[in-house]
């Protein structure tokens, strides 16, 4: 028995459930990212949200883009974050975090964002983007790379630096002696 092409009773396609669905999901574990007081959690969360991050690159037919995702920020960049947070929480951390008091100004910040994002989308032309079921190929991923390495030689070496530097950051973070400021 084959699948319709759409739902029957919603009248989606299912990549169109398939991307909503994702998207929520991404969008309830970032909420809980900056909602949560485990800051392991948190950190979880963060997790999951660039893995359905991830789920939607492939939707969009750039799974380069998708297999980077799951390799840099969450095999490396989430895994680096736990680990810096596990080696540097104490137990006596305050009651109350910065971030924790600042819910009105990032309440205004995030509603403003969200009006400028809400009118791009509307004042975009949308026509000329790719047709529907569109999948990268072998040449995209050789054309990416090629471009990377080619045209963006400086940026990719600054974040290489950059993300040295938060290694070694950790690690003197974790290193250093409890009495020490």
């Amino acid at each position: 028995m084959t699948l319709p092409a759409t739902i029957p009773l919603l009248g989606f396609g299912w990549d169109d459930v398939l991307f909503m669905t994702l998207a929520g999901i991404m969008i309830l574990a970032a909420l809980a990212v900056v909602g949560m007081r485990d800051i392991i959690r948190s950190g979880l969360a963060m997790i999951i949200c660039f893995a359905a991050l991830a789920g939607i690159y492939v939707i969009a037919g750039a799974p380069v883009v998708a297999g980077a995702q799951v390799l840099v920020y969450i095999g490396a960049i989430s895994v680096l974050v736990l680990f810096a947070i596990m080696l540097t929480q104490t137990k006596d951390a305050p009651r109350s975090l910065v971030f924790q008091t600042q819910a009105l100004p990032a309440a205004i910040a995030s509603a403003v964002l969200a009006l400028l994002i809400a009118i791009t989308v509307a004042s975009t032309d949308w026509a000329g983007t790719l047709p529907r079921g569109w999948v990268a190929t072998l040449d995209s991923a050789t054309k990416l790379a090629k471009d990377l390495f080619a045209n963006y030689t400086l940026p990719f070496e600054v974040v290489s630096v950059l993300l040295l530097a938060a290694v070694i950051g950790g690690v003197y973070l974790a290193k250093r002696e409890r009495g020490a400021d």
